[in-house]
């Protein structure tokens, strides 16, 4: 892989992580397209720019709720912790993250090896899901009531989202995405849904990174320079994408990604299908 080739992919990781297009499938199509295959030690750190926007971009919110976090280990040893978890909304929205972590967790761990396996497989298993994501958009913005903000958010919608985020492990099928829409589909706020899907990102991508990170000096397999400006194209592109759909779910809808989902899911599904035959 050269420079250009890790700044391409770059681009495509910080992008679709965070835009509900499904980063899993386009960076198949995008290793594909380019001929290149990925190294463990590269896709290590597209995972650790696409981390950083994240924590920068909500590093105001994510300072809260560690403080917030670290008062009600406090409160639990004082024998007030349900006190505490109803006075502060950033102390319940630290637990929800962690309630809402645990699905993708298990999935993670118990799944492993039939993920994998999807993913080293045909281009028409992301391609289909790329549609299911379109669909899954499509249907949430007229079934959305947007009445629920971090304040009022309970248990059962954060466990749903992570639900969600959990099935999104699929190839094609978008953890923004989906979380967003699973979000609006139970009646959460539009700017307060799409902030949850991005700070519920940070543990799932941390895991992800950790995971990556144990067998990384056995695979290096990629250029130096193509490794650290592809964190950086992906740190950038990320943080833009951040910014670009908070901004767009406040004014618009997301139909926009429902039909680009559509047309690439189905172009992708029909010629690998295609190709097989």
């Amino acid at each position: 892989m050269d420079i250009i080739q890790g700044i391409i992919i770059g681009i495509v990781q910080g992008l679709t992580e965070f835009l509900p297009v499904s980063s899993s499938a386009h960076l198949i199509f995008a290793h594909n397209l380019l001929g290149v295959e990925s190294s463990l030690a590269f896709s290590t750190f597209l995972h650790l720019g696409s981390l950083l926007a994240v924590l920068i971009f909500f590093r105001a919110d994510i300072y809260k709720m560690l403080r917030a976090w670290l008062l009600s280990v406090g409160d639990i040893l004082q024998h007030r912790f349900k006190e505490g978890f109803y006075s502060d909304p950033y102390k319940r929205l630290a637990w929800y993250v962690i309630l809402a972590t645990i699905p993708v967790g298990i999935v993670g761990v118990l799944f492993e090896s039939q993920v994998d396996a999807l993913f080293s497989g045909a281009l028409y298993v992301p391609g289909f899901f790329l549609f299911v994501t379109g669909t899954i958009l499509y249907l949430s913005q007229r079934m959305a009531s947007g009445q629920i903000d971090m304040s009022h958010m309970g248990w059962f919608q954060s466990l749903f989202m992570g639900l969600a985020q959990a099935c999104a492990i699929m190839p094609g099928l978008s953890r923004s995405g989906t979380t967003i829409a699973s979000g609006l589909v139970i009646g959460l706020d539009k700017e307060f849904a799409a902030k949850f899907s991005f700070i519920l990102s940070i543990p799932a991508i941390f895991g992800a990174f950790i995971v990556q990170l144990k067998d990384i000096g056995s695979s290096m397999g990629t250029d130096a320079a193509a490794v650290i400006l592809g964190f950086i194209a992906a740190f950038i592109s990320g943080y833009m994408a951040i910014k670009w759909l908070i901004d767009l779910i406040q004014n618009k809808s997301l139909d926009i990604f429902a039909y680009y989902c559509w047309i690439v899911g189905i172009i992708v599904f029909v010629g690998s299908i295609a190709h097989i035959f």
